[in-house]
């Protein structure tokens, strides 16, 4: 395994196992690595010839007042997961490395990225577009691998694909959960004992959306309704949003039906958490 910094030098490597045919998978992360991520790394392992896993904590996908500067940055652990994971070449570049002095172009999903976590977090998925753009650019693999549990991102990730035509096949995979049921994640160091127990009203109220679809409720605002009550019961729980939309466009749909996308974002204490489920 090597860790490369420079984004030119990884380009001029990478270029060399594509001209012998060799498949390359990526895994854009931001470090703190955690199971999820080894479960993308993995599946990139079986998949591919060469897997890449990129560690950079891009600025441009926080807002003022963000986590930017206390984001967790656990790089020996990181690399160890990277190991475990079967990763042959690490990502590791500087802020100057991918934001260069003068540096002006971004890459916007319009309406995809302007609702949901794009309407309480404005700029977030500019920044996220414009980076994995570059990273694509600079890896050029043939896959790249997402976690379902950032649904919204990977919607707007796999519109960019399509729209500029960019030859990378989006895989998309489950979301990873303790045994408790809480959506793994690297800001889930930020909560306390007490905070994580409140966490799992989460995926609790998902729980409970799944159970009144079976039971025959198709009616989102209802369905809604009685997740809000429930994260409301939590006294550390702020809702930022509960949502019902359609998993291609994100629009609001008000009866339930297959390939729709029950989604939330609640903040716990002062650590803001999503979650979702897909009724397909």
């Amino acid at each position: 395994m090597q860790i490369i910094r420079n984004p030119k030098k990884l380009s001029e490597i990478l270029k060399k196992y594509r001209s012998k045919g060799k498949a390359i998978g990526l895994v854009p992360t931001m470090g703190a690595l955690h199971e999820g991520h080894l479960s993308l790394l993995r599946q990139a392992r079986r998949e591919n010839n060469i897997v890449v896993a990129s560690i950079f904590v891009n600025p441009t996908q926080f807002g003022p007042g963000e986590d930017f500067s206390r984001y967790p940055r656990p790089a020996a652990k990181d690399i160890s997961c990277c190991r475990k994971g079967g990763v042959n070449f690490i990502f590791y570049p500087s802020v100057k490395d991918m934001y260069p002095q003068g540096f002006s172009t971004f890459v916007t999903v319009e309406g995809l990225s302007s609702v949901l976590c794009g309407e309480h977090r404005p700029g977030h998925f500019r920044g996220v577009a414009t980076v994995v753009a570059k990273l694509f650019n600079i890896v050029q693999p043939d896959s790249a691998y997402f976690g379902q549990k950032d649904a919204q991102q990977a919607i707007i990730i796999k519109r960019m694909v399509a729209d500029l035509n960019i030859p990378v096949k989006v895989r998309v995979m489950p979301t990873i959960r303790d045994k408790e049921g809480l959506a793994l994640s690297s800001r889930n160091v930020y909560l306390s004992l007490a905070q994580r127990h409140d966490a799992l009203v989460l995926s609790g109220a998902l729980k409970l959306a799944r159970h009144l679809f079976k039971s025959g409720v198709k009616d989102s605002a209802k369905i809604i309704g009685s997740m809000k009550k429930m994260i409301k019961g939590k006294k550390s729980a702020k809702i930022d949003y509960v949502a019902i939309v359609d998993l291609n466009n994100l629009k609001p749909i008000k009866k339930i039906s297959d390939n729709c996308l029950i989604t939330l974002a609640v903040r716990i204490g002062k650590t803001r958490l999503i979650d979702n489920t897909i009724i397909a």
